[in-house]
Formats: C-alpha cells, structure tokens, sequence
C-alpha cells in the first residue's frame, strides 16, 4: 500500500475511534458503570502496559537524564490534567459539544505557538481565534441536554481546559519527538502519568462493581483503553510520519460529525440550531487558524 495511502487511513481511523469514543465513555460514565476518574486509570494503566509490552520487541533507547523530568511535565498536561478533565467534564456535557470543543485546539496552540514558538499570527488568524471563542462561549451559555445529570457549562469548561492543556502538552513534545521514536516518548509519558493519576481515581476504581458489567460495557471499555488510547497513539506517529502536521489538522473536523451521528443513534444526545451556529462558527475559525497566508508576489 502507497504509504500516503496508509497514512491518510491511519489518520481517519484515529478520527472515527476518536468519535466513536465520546459515547462509549460517556455510557460507562453516565450508567454508574466507571466513574470518570477510574476510567482514566483503566485508560492510562492499559495503555502502558501495551506500550512497554510492545517496546521489548523494538529497538531501545537511551533517554538523557535531564530528558526524564521533561517527560514528567509532559505527562502532567499530556496525561494527567488532559485525561482527567477530559472524562469528567465529558459526564457532564454531551458528545457533540465536548468533541466541537476539542476541535478549538489548533487555535490554543496558535496562540501558545505565538507566545513561546514566537510564531507570527496574521490578522486572519485572530479573526478565527475570535469567532472560536465565540462560538465555543454559545455552545456553553445557550447549549442544552437531553440528560438530567448533565451540568453544561461546568462541564464544557472542563473539556475547554482539557484543550489548552492538550496544546500546552503539545508545546513542551515539540522537541522530544524529534529526537526520540515515538514508541520511547509514550511509553514513558504513560508510565510516568500513571503514577500521577493513581491518587486521583483510586477510590472511584476501588469501588467498581465488575460483577455488574454486561457484555457491551466490557466491550465499551476495551474500546477506550485499546481503541482510544493505545490505537489512537500508535496510529497517530504513523500517520505523521508521511503527511504535514497541517494536513492531519484538518481531519479533527471529522470528531464533531462521527460524534454526532453515532450519539444521535445511541440516544444519548441531540442537534440543536444553537449547536449548529456554534459548530460552524468554531469550525470556520479553525479554518481561518490554519489556513496558510498567501505568499507577496
């Protein structure tokens, strides 16, 4: 296969679990199966061990000493405050905003680009940050639930922090994955957040009732664990080996549309005008952010 071809694929499926996920996560969440910080040391705790079992048939890397604490801080925003308030705010909002919110993250990591990359930002640029703000403040104030639980605005302002601390993650990897193989970066960027996150959801893991779990439920979570966590990650270096960082932008449009229809058909959410409005305001500055200045003649 033409590893373009490959690469494109590996890249769309990332985007289709991706979707997929917010309903799986949140019917886990949502139905007292796994709360949501428990389900993030099945997440996180799965991962590594697929992660180191899978780098014992891979070449090994020295990792410099000063090296370790940057994976340290890594994994605090990368693992830790990313997949924490990911989860918990993703119980109480709905999958269609939380995977529209997500969406705004090439426009945070413009910004921490501009601040600490020292990349400039054109006039168009902050017209599409503007206008994602925008929407990203509708989908928080007029946003609705069909569920009862549900706490909206609370919730979207976790799943916004969860962006900002994805983009700020992104920053700090920015060298590190140049010079190390993705493989070695992650698994220590898992192990060492899996120590972190342990505190956090080790009561709400302990009080899980197993015996409870029906078939579909076991399926949903070895869907988060392998399918969200472990694939995600594995297909994600593939797929940046043959295509631009720009160009892998663009499929995150793809979140809010598989997200939506799979939600729609498990019933557990629902499209509004107000959703609508604020997906295509968020979704044209994204575009904006991303879209590449023409050159001076």
């Amino acid at each position: 296969m033409d590893k373009r071809l490959f690469a494109i694929l590996a890249v769309f499926f990332v985007q289709v679990i991706y979707g997929l996920n917010y309903t799986f996560a949140k019917v886990l969440m949502n139905d007292h199966f796994v709360p949501p910080f428990a389900l993030v040391i099945l997440r996180v705790a799965g991962a590594t061990v697929l992660f180191w079992a899978c780098s014992f048939f891979l070449p090994q890397e020295k990792i410099e000493k000063r090296d370790f604490f940057k994976f340290f801080i890594a994994a605090i925003f990368g693992v830790v405050i990313n997949m924490l308030l990911f989860l918990k705010g993703l119980e109480l909002t709905t999958p269609i905003n939380a995977s529209v919110i997500v969406t705004i993250t090439p426009i945070i990591i413009l910004i921490l680009s501009s601040f600490f990359l020292h990349e400039k930002i054109t006039k168009l640029k902050v017209i599409g940050v503007l206008l994602g703000f925008c929407g990203g403040i509708l989908l928080t104030a007029l946003g609705t639930s069909t569920r009862v639980g549900d706490n909206l605005p609370l919730g979207n302002l976790m799943v916004f922090i969860n962006v900002i601390s994805y983009s700020i993650y992104i920053i700090l990897i920015k060298k590190l994955t140049n010079k190390y193989h993705p493989f070695t970066f992650i698994k220590w960027l898992f192990l060492f957040g899996f120590f972190m996150v342990l505190p956090f959801g080790y009561s709400e893991f302990s009080e899980i009732q197993w015996q409870t779990f029906t078939p579909y439920v076991w399926f949903s979570v070895l869907f988060v664990v392998v399918g969200a966590t472990f694939g995600t990650y594995l297909l994600n270096p593939l797929a940046l080996r043959n295509l631009k960082a720009s160009t892998i932008g663009i499929f995150i449009y793809l979140q809010p549309v598989i997200a939506g229809i799979f939600a729609i058909i498990m019933g557990v959410d629902s499209v509004g005008y107000v959703k609508i409005i604020a997906m295509l305001m968020i979704f044209c500055g994204v575009y904006l952010v991303t879209k590449k200045p023409k050159a001076s003649a």
